[in-house]
């Protein structure tokens, strides 16, 4: 099952994408794609509809965040070893975990703000976990029993912010508009197996990253147990789990984004994003 969310930023409709790739309205049937949408039973309904008698959704309508309400954005970085490499780092022995701020969450294909000032934005194509219950000490084979699906995400990164200002890399993640999430929520059954996912980002039409979820250093169910030691996992949280290599940062010069540049990029079964860089509304 694909869900998604349509409509104008801010007052997103919940969806459904049918066997025929017609965009079905779900509003009749939940309020949003959100945290109370996201448990066992609520999905199983979703997915026992027949989703032929649901109006579609007009053709050009914005795609919003796929998933609303979202309470926590929960980094992992360095989880692919050629990515760390590239960075100049020793791959970690446990997953580095990072927050990023909810304010950053975007649509797929909204404009990517450049904060005043910025020298150093770069991209990230990642796969998102999005939790669907309440996870908390689960084992790695109870793992998947808590996740309500996957996303396609950039992890967009301001690395001056990151790497070069004291304190946490929250400050170099957490910009509105440097988390764009979806087009799509596809559920575990929908995607298959997701240590098997091809990932690829262009700028400008120039193929930078290309990557595969089968080189993480930490996998999904890892990741999930991993975290659920240190705090109550809740619906609607949304897991980035690293990005494989090819980010403006590893190359020699680095490359960073400008007003103007082109982020396209996707993800195996996850769809597709598009993004242009604009100076941000706040500068």
């Amino acid at each position: 099952m694909k869900l998604f969310r349509h409509g104008p930023a801010g007052a997103e409709k919940p969806g459904l994408i049918d066997a025929s790739g017609t965009l079905r309205d779900l509003s009749g049937v939940v309020a949003d794609i959100h945290p109370a949408t996201l448990g066992r039973d609520s999905m199983a309904r979703l997915a026992a509809l027949d989703p032929t008698g649901l109006p579609a959704v007009p053709p050009g309508t914005r795609f919003g965040p796929c998933v609303g309400g979202v309470g926590n954005v929960i980094g992992i970085g360095l989880n692919y070893a050629d990515h760390a490499a590239e960075a100049g780092l020793k791959p970690p022995g446990q997953p580095i975990v990072f927050n990023k701020h909810n304010g950053a969450i975007c649509g797929p294909f909204d404009d990517v703000w450049l904060p005043p000032g910025s020298q150093k934005l770069d991209w990230e194509v990642e796969l998102g976990i999005v939790i669907g219950r309440t996870a908390w000490h689960v084992s790695e084979d109870q793992a998947m029993d808590f996740v309500a699906g996957f996303c396609l995400l950039n992890e967009v990164s301001e690395r001056a912010y990151q790497m070069e200002y004291e304190g946490q890399w929250a400050k170099g993640k957490s910009y509105p508009t440097h988390c764009p999430i979806g087009p799509w929520l596809v559920t575990p059954d929908e995607l298959g197996d997701p240590q098997d996912v091809d990932l690829w980002l262009d700028v400008n039409g120039q193929r930078r990253q290309t990557g595969n979820t089968r080189t993480m250093i930490f996998g999904v169910k890892t990741i999930v147990s991993y975290l659920s030691r240190f705090m109550k996992l809740q619906p609607g949280d949304v897991i980035p789990t690293g990005t494989p290599p090819g980010v403006g940062m590893g190359h020699k010069p680095p490359l960073y984004l400008k007003p103007g540049d082109v982020m396209t990029l996707g993800a195996r079964g996850l769809g597709e994003q598009r993004q242009t860089v604009v100076a941000s509304p706040g500068a």
